[in-house]
């Protein structure tokens, strides 16, 4: 029964120098990763409270869940006894292995570090970019995520996203609404545009400076086409362009402006 009690041996000399470690080193992950969520919670509350850039800090927030979780694991692991050189050098030489296979992620990288010095936009702008459309909700080194108008979630790499056009929709304060109408030949110009002009002057979401801007901007093979321009702030583009869609309709039918439609006049010859 001597081997039993080597093995019984070999077990409790483990489990009160190893084992014990290796709990305190469990408990202690368990604890600093809870801190670590902690922490980075409240680095996203405090710059909400102080109405700081919720790109920098949703970016410093993630980089120090991130880093301060890879730094107490490498720490813990060199608690128990485990050589840590080893693991370096195995982390290096999958570094390597990893980097020759992900080449694409390193320019997503440096797009998200072009994207985070330059500021093209930020967390909750609506932007255009590589087909897409919507808000920024997260920016990430290695991707931004968009939610469109209907609530899908996108995530557009960076490298390309820093390498191409981006149309930012809210940046500005102020923004333009265009309008094209067409009208009959036959239809009396000057009534339709004063038409359109009071339904510009009179909404309440149309800034008065600039004002409103209503001309003739081309005679068509079948129709006299009117473009009219306002001023509204970039909350209230959408509303604007509806309403005024529907009322410059409903005037036009009103005061018996026809809106010329597509027509082909067909000429039959008989011999």
């Amino acid at each position: 029964m001597a081997w039993l009690k080597n093995t019984l041996d070999v077990i409790v000399s483990w489990a009160t120098n190893t084992g014990l470690k290796l709990l305190i080193a469990l408990v202690l992950m368990f604890v600093s990763f809870k801190i670590i969520n902690w922490v980075a919670k409240r680095i996203i509350k405090n710059g909400e409270k102080k109405n700081l850039d919720k790109t920098i800090v949703k970016t410093i927030s993630y980089l120090v869940k991130i880093g301060g979780k890879v730094i107490v694991t490498v720490c813990l692991i060199g608690y128990v006894g485990i050589d840590t050189s080893a693991i370096t050098a195995l982390i290096a030489s999958f570094g390597v292995c990893f980097g020759l296979a992900v080449n694409g992620a390193v320019s997503n990288i440096a797009g998200g570090v072009l994207i985070l010095v330059t500021r093209p936009f930020k967390v909750d702008d609506f932007i255009e970019a590589q087909g897409v459309s919507g808000t920024v909700t997260d920016i990430h080194m290695i991707s931004t995520t968009v939610v469109t108008g209907d609530n899908k979630v996108v995530r557009i790499p960076n490298g390309t996203l820093a390498n191409g056009n981006i149309i930012n929709y809210s940046e500005k304060e102020l923004r333009r609404v265009d309008f094209n109408f067409s009208i009959a030949y036959d239809a009396d110009f000057n009534k339709a545009r004063s038409v359109v002009e009071d339904i510009l002057k009179s909404h309440e979401l149309v800034l008065d400076d600039p004002a409103p801007f209503v001309r003739m901007c081309k005679q068509a093979a079948s129709s006299v086409d009117i473009v009219a321009r306002a001023w509204v702030k970039s909350s209230d583009y959408w509303t604007v362009n509806f309403d005024v869609l529907e009322k410059v309709k409903d005037e036009f039918d009103k005061n018996h402006i026809e809106i010329p439609f597509e027509q082909i006049d067909v000429h039959v010859k008989n011999n």
